[in-house]
């Protein structure tokens, strides 16, 4: 059995996890998703403002806390946080010196005696040698599409595989799928062929069981109030040789593994039964789920071979966005808001304007926030000078317009926004490769 944790679900989520999971109990890997479709535009922003940027900064701030307890426990790490830029990662990881003895300098560790040598426990020793890194590479796929600001194929587990029998105790990777980072680990720890399908769909949803975080231990849980959700605990999957799997988390944490929240998991994201994927095929309509004492147990998953194709994310920058809310507070609230519409519309024309009017008043309301309504309005448009001419315009009405005009903040420049779209690649023009460091 192969023991795997989550310590985050997104770019931005809990930063204290990654301890909590070190210390709450057992594990031998200890993953973290990091990587959306939109984190992959971020990411792209910042490496557009600095090229040795690209990844998700807040992993690197956990390892300089982290990383010196993983090691002294034997838990090595797995997380896609490297993003655009995973070699920059990995080399800035290379760089720490965790534990008490990171502060020598080159050189000092061959000054020792063998006695004081032997003194060393393993956190001491990492410490002074650092860790042994290894990161995936070869899924950015610009170069065959020029007009994206990012463009990065998925990824499988294999290469990560690769990494962790090489000996990488902390493993980096881009945009590889959420799932392979679970896939790869166990593919590495019980030495799985490329073709053991089903063993290979069992983990994989294991995989996606684990990849959103506390989603799968109450978080967003649609009945939420039969649960402890004050502050649920991150999962753990505990997987066999054959692929099956036990969900849990450590005891003392908050949450519920319960069937009905692996099984709002399971259904986050899924389309049809055959879920597509790099590493396997996974045929969702055949998994089990039974509950245990300590979580559920999931078995029965069956897998066939992928698909020839690998699914790139593409995002390109679509042109500049900006937004004003006026506060529309007492009687006339409709025609209080067609006021504005053809003063605004006059202004700066309707092209690339969307309104919503929030009916969030109420009736001989007590307040004048419960008597107030919200009206939004939002412009997109590729003219950086129209998208903050816009502000302006809207503030401009403030003594023009309706009777007790405001809004809910001052005016701002308008900022860039993107635009994703998925396409597909022959998996034979990708070349993954698996460094260490």
């Amino acid at each position: 059995m192969i023991r795997i944790g989550n310590a985050s679900g997104f770019y931005g989520d809990r930063l204290s996890a990654m301890r909590e999971q070190l210390e709450g109990g057992d594990l031998d890997v200890l993953t973290g998703d990091y990587l959306a479709e939109l984190t992959m535009l971020i990411l792209g922003r910042d490496r557009m403002k600095d090229s040795q940027l690209g990844y998700a900064k807040t992993f690197l701030r956990q390892m300089e806390d982290c990383l010196a307890l993983a090691l002294d426990k034997g838990v090595k790490i797995v997380v896609n946080a490297g993003g655009l830029n995973p070699e920059g990662l990995a080399r800035k990881l290379g760089e720490l010196r965790p534990g008490k003895l990171g502060e020598l300098k080159p050189g000092e560790l061959g000054e020792l005696s063998p006695g004081e040598l032997g003194e060393l426990d393993q956190g001491d020793l990492a410490g002074r040698l650092g860790a042994k890194i290894g990161y995936v590479t070869g899924d950015d796929l610009k170069a065959r599409f020029p007009e994206a600001l990012t463009a990065n194929a998925y990824l499988g587990a294999w290469e990560i595989a690769e990494c962790l029998n090489q000996g990488a105790q902390v493993v980096v990777t881009g945009r590889v799928t959420d799932a392979s980072l679970v896939v790869g680990p166990a593919a590495a720890h019980f030495g799985w062929a490329r073709d053991d399908w089903d063993r290979l769909a069992g983990a994989t949803v294991a995989g996606h069981v684990l990849e959103c975080g506390t989603q799968a231990t109450g978080g967003n849980f649609s009945f939420f109030t039969e649960i402890d959700a004050t502050r649920p605990g991150f999962p753990i999957a505990e997987i066999d040789e054959d692929g099956s799997c036990l969900i849990t988390k450590h005891d003392g944490t908050g949450g519920a593994v319960t069937v009905d929240t692996v099984t709002a998991q399971l259904l986050y994201e899924i389309g049809a039964p055959e879920y597509l994927g790099p590493d396997v095929t996974t045929h969702f309509d055949t998994i089990r789920l039974e509950q245990h004492e300590r979580g559920v147990r999931i078995s029965g998953t069956r897998g066939s071979p992928p698909p020839d194709t690998l699914k790139v994310c593409l995002n390109t920058l679509g042109g500049f966005r900006n937004s004003t809310t006026f506060v529309l507070t007492g009687l006339d609230v409709e025609a209080k808001a067609e006021l504005v519409k053809r003063q605004l519309h006059e202004a700066v024309g309707d092209d690339g304007l969307t309104w919503t009017l929030a009916r969030t008043d109420q009736k001989d309301a007590a307040t004048e926030e419960q008597a107030s309504a919200l009206l939004h309005v939002t412009i997109k448009t590729t003219d950086p000078k129209r998208a903050k001419g816009f502000s302006r315009a809207a503030i401009e009405l403030a003594l023009a317009s309706y009777p007790g005009f405001h809004v809910t903040a001052p005016p701002g420049d308008g900022t860039p926004f993107g635009v994703y779209k998925a396409a597909y690649v022959h998996r034979d023009e990708v070349s993954a490769k698996a460094v260490l460091l």
